[in-house]
């Protein structure tokens, strides 16, 4: 297998900490976003959108960080990150989806972008958006987290898809300036996966590409 990914991308971040957790071997192709290669068209050929990630399996090619977390689950489905439980699976989903469709879509280096750059939104304004959806977001993962029995992870006792989704998106949220004092079980998810050997191995900083 093959992935190419950017080490700060938190949708990369996503499909690297399920390969960790599969224990699954691949070859890391850096893809930097900051200099534009997502838009070369040797690239946009593997990903017509121009984003990271993307798997590449034997004849397959995948992009999507949800869709190849998921075809993972069942070419390799132990352990399986997407429950099998139909309440459990969807409450993964349900976590998953929240971040995956509602924070991360207008706060990604794309959006940022192209708010400084062709908006001429300030720093300061660009950085209140970005805080704003996060508050929005976390604040209703915070809420399903808190309907849920109390558990190191978003769902059950193992980490799931939720789990994938959630430590990046808190990781870039901090990495940004965010106040997130005020989601004590997110935060406290976050800090317990981040002490597990798959998500530190998946962790930006430790990727071939990482740049301080």
């Amino acid at each position: 297998m093959k992935l190419y990914s950017f080490f700060n991308s938190s949708t990369s971040f996503r499909v690297r900490i399920a390969l960790a957790l599969k224990g699954l071997p691949y070859d890391y192709a850096g893809v930097n976003l900051r200099g534009g290669e997502q838009g070369k068209d040797a690239y946009r050929a593997l990903s017509p959108a121009g984003i990271v990630p993307v798997l590449v399996d034997g004849d397959v090619t995948l992009t999507q960080s949800l869709a190849i977390i998921d075809y993972l689950d069942q070419r390799y489905p132990a352990p399986r990150l997407v429950p099998e439980d139909a309440l459990a699976r969807a409450r993964a989903l349900e976590i998953a989806q929240t971040i995956a469709c509602e924070i991360h879509p207008i706060n990604n280096i794309r959006v940022l972008k192209y708010l400084t750059g062709k908006l001429d939104v300030s720093e300061a304004d660009k950085a209140a958006w970005y805080q704003h959806w996060v508050d929005e977001g976390l604040g209703a993962v915070e809420s399903l987290l808190a309907k849920l029995p109390a558990s190191a992870y978003c769902v059950g006792d193992a980490p799931t898809l939720a789990d994938c989704c959630l430590v990046p998106q808190v990781a870039n949220a901090l990495r940004m300036g965010c106040d997130l004092s005020r989601f004590a079980r997110v935060r406290a998810v976050y800090e317990h996966c981040m002490a597990q050997p798959a998500f530190i191995q998946a962790a930006p900083q430790n990727q071939p590409d990482y740049v301080a």
